[in-house]
């Protein structure tokens, strides 16, 4: 029985993970949370504090950690200074986290790290890859970026064995930020200037996500790698927002502006960041999840946006 703790067991990707190894055979889960009661379903809890300001406890008899946890990319941050805030919860935080596991004999780490760590943009037909020098331009980037090469660091000098994971924009039931604004925009029959956006975005849906994350804790392949998690297919923004429509039996209602007048707009509004996030091609190779792990995504993303838009048509 292969144990694994996974951090931020209560979050979107870590929730998604635990149900999934929870029904997989030879696996046993245990979920790594703040404070107890936060896990309801009966999956083994470990309290973990709030890492990198709490004592790490004991982590004797796990085998694999997955963590998930993490200050998250903050849209207005209000901290003084972002970096130093990012810098102690997922950078000396990570570290913390995984000087313990190392001392007490787990055997591998998975750290969800982010595509922010490759950059913030593609040229049309030149995808990330996982052997792409790193180009954070963010707070959240950068100590994404500085966590994996103190892990690198800590598994040469301890023999962990280091699995770092870069996701994509990721979505599926419960999704919450922007992608959770298109669904509603969508719903509500919003008219949005997007029609003219011919871009192109990779997401990963969470199944995908997960189904590698899977694959990261029990493949001796993975061991010393660095994996992008993505969908097979990339989508343009108006096409996801077209697909999200279809799902919903709700045409989403698009029409033509000229992206450089709404970036100069977004500019002025102080909004750029999150026009080129609608606007900008961000692409990313999983060739190396498919050589290193035969890892394929399972599920497409018209099936993941279909899960994404029912669960919110439920209010899940």
């Amino acid at each position: 029985m292969v144990r694994v703790l996974i951090t931020g067991a209560t979050g979107f990707v870590g929730g998604h993970l635990l149900r999934l190894l929870g029904g997989r055979e030879g696996i046993e889960p245990v979920a790594g949370v703040r404070r107890a009661g936060q896990v309801e379903d009966g999956s083994p809890v470990l309290v973990l504090g709030t890492i990198g300001e709490d004592a790490v406890p004991s982590l004797t008899g796990i085998d694999v950690v997955v963590h998930c946890a993490a200050r998250v990319h903050v849209m207005k941050d209000k901290a003084a200074d972002p970096l130093a805030e990012f810098r102690r919860h997922n950078v000396a935080g990570t570290l913390q986290l995984a000087e313990r596991a190392a001392e007490d004999g787990v055997r591998r780490f998975v750290f969800l790290s982010s595509i922010k760590v490759n950059g913030e943009s593609t040229p049309p037909g030149a995808p990330f890859t996982a052997l792409d020098a790193p180009a954070p331009v963010d707070p959240y980037g950068i100590s994404k970026a500085e966590a994996e090469a103190a892990l690198r660091a800590l598994g040469q000098r301890t023999g962990m064995e280091i699995v770092i994971v870069r996701p994509v924009l990721v979505y599926g039931p419960g999704v919450k930020g922007n992608f959770l604004s298109l669904l509603r925009w969508v719903r509500k029959g919003i008219p949005l200037p997007l029609a003219a956006i011919n871009n192109r975005r990779s997401l990963v849906s969470v199944t995908n996500l997960c189904d590698l994350l899977v694959a990261c804790i029990i493949n001796p392949a993975a061991a010393g790698h660095t994996f992008l998690a993505a969908d097979g297919e990339s989508l343009s923004t108006s096409g996801l927002l077209t697909a999200i429509g279809a799902s919903m039996n709700k045409p989403a209602r698009l029409f033509w502006v000229p992206p450089e007048l709404i970036g100069l707009v977004a500019r002025v509004a102080g909004r750029y960041g999150q026009y080129q996030r609608l606007f900008g091609t961000l692409e990313v190779s999983i060739a190396e999840n498919k050589t290193i792990l035969g890892w394929a995504p399972p599920q497409s993303s018209i099936d993941g946006l279909r899960d994404t838009v029912a669960a919110f048509a439920s209010g899940r």
